[in-house]
């Protein structure tokens, strides 16, 4: 067993937790568009879906009907997405989308654990790890007990009540010894399409503050988009979709200064 837990960890070069102390930020959102960015720039990347009580990744990527399959040495074989990102969520595991998981603290970390131990990941460049809201069991396990862990991007909105949130995450990262290599600050501001006017809906400024106290020089904003949203509900990436836009700029700049950081 432990030879074959080392044979999987070696096989993943880099493992990112994308976290935030607040919900309702846009976390899933962003670490689907990462995983798609990493794809376009000729990455192999995986993108793992650790929000047992909330797993949405599977339908923001379009593979919401697929279930896991068992390889010929009985491990889990993750679900290619149409963009060619290998993805793994819990809800690809239950048989009906709406039923509750009601698992207590050593059960979700028991499950995390199986996500890397009995998971035929390949070869990946990066794997994505999408995380609940908050400091519990969840990013404490990938942070404590997974091996190899890069470091953690954090996601926050411009709103007073979000980035007070996103500092305990921060200090939690800190605090465990792990790496921060970026903020991203979400639904930072509405372009008009008439007028193209800037409007600050959630506030300005907060991920400045954040970037500034906590001396993270990696921080981008990313705009409030309609098709965004949109798009996530369909199960298409909107940087997969939109390789040309502003929003795949941004995120493309916000990974290439988040790759020199690891290197």
């Amino acid at each position: 067993m432990e030879e074959k837990k080392k044979n999987q960890f070696n096989k993943i070069k880099h493992k990112i937790l994308i976290l935030s102390g607040k919900g309702g930020v846009g976390k899933s959102t962003v670490s689907v568009n990462i995983s798609s960015t990493l794809k376009s720039l000729g990455y192999k990347v995986g993108l793992l879906d650790i929000d047992l009580h909330g797993p949405s990744i599977s339908k923001m990527v379009g593979v919401e009907d697929r279930r896991i399959e068992l390889d010929d040495n009985n491990l889990m074989k993750p679900v290619l997405t149409e963009g060619g990102i290998k993805t793994l969520s819990l809800s690809m595991l239950v048989e009906k989308s709406d039923s509750p998981i009601i698992w207590r603290g050593p059960l979700k970390i028991k499950a995390i654990q199986q996500f890397f131990d009995d998971v035929n990941w390949g070869e990946l460049d990066f794997l994505i790890i999408d995380s609940p809201p908050g400091t519990g069991d969840e990013p404490l396990t990938i942070l404590q007990q997974i091996e190899g862990v890069t470091g953690v991007v954090i996601v926050t909105t411009p709103q007073e009540v979000s980035t007070s949130d996103v500092a305990r995450s921060i200090n939690f990262v800190k605090m465990v010894g792990g790496e921060i290599l970026g903020l991203i600050e979400n639904m930072s501001y509405f372009v008009c399409p008439v007028c193209k006017t800037q409007h600050k809906i959630f506030g300005e400024g907060g991920g400045e503050r954040l970037a500034k106290r906590y001396n993270i020089d990696n921080f981008v904003k990313i705009p409030l988009d309609k098709e965004l949203v949109e798009l996530s509900d369909s199960g298409k990436p909107y940087v997969e979709t939109y390789p040309d836009s502003e929003i795949y700029k941004i995120f493309e700049n916000f990974i290439k200064n988040m790759i020199t950081k690891i290197e």
